[in-house]
């Protein structure tokens, strides 16, 4: 768990290009079913089109053609945080087996995401 919050953080540390425009404030690293880490970082733009740490983490994985995540980390700056319901709902999406994933919510603790999101409209 420890190491996947470390390598999150080694990509953390918001940039800006100018005033609409920023880059890694939130970091990502999942741990996929073959044991291979992916990490990513957010983009955020003005008119909305950004994504987060977690899409691309999840299309780093993807590109290398695996859908199960173990487990998930996003860190900002100060804290660890939890996914939003858009991450929620495409770790879903790409795998269903993904409502098993761990999803590291503190510096000791995880939760499954199928407790994250609990009534899934796939089902």
């Amino acid at each position: 768990m420890h190491q996947l919050i470390d390598e999150a953080r080694k990509i953390q540390g918001e940039f800006k290009l100018n005033k609409d425009f920023s880059a890694g404030a939130v970091s990502a690293a999942l741990l996929t079913g073959s044991n291979n880490i992916y990490t990513g970082i957010c983009i955020e733009l003005a008119c909305g089109i950004g994504f987060c740490a977690e899409h691309s983490a999840i299309a780093e994985m993807l590109k290398n053609r695996e859908t199960v995540i173990e487990t998930i980390v996003a860190v900002s700056k100060n804290k660890i945080l939890p996914p939003c319901g858009r991450c929620r709902e495409l770790m879903v999406q790409v795998d269903k087996r993904n409502l098993d994933t761990r999803v590291i919510i503190s510096e000791d603790e995880t939760i499954r995401l199928k407790n994250l999101i609990p009534y899934s409209w796939m089902d």
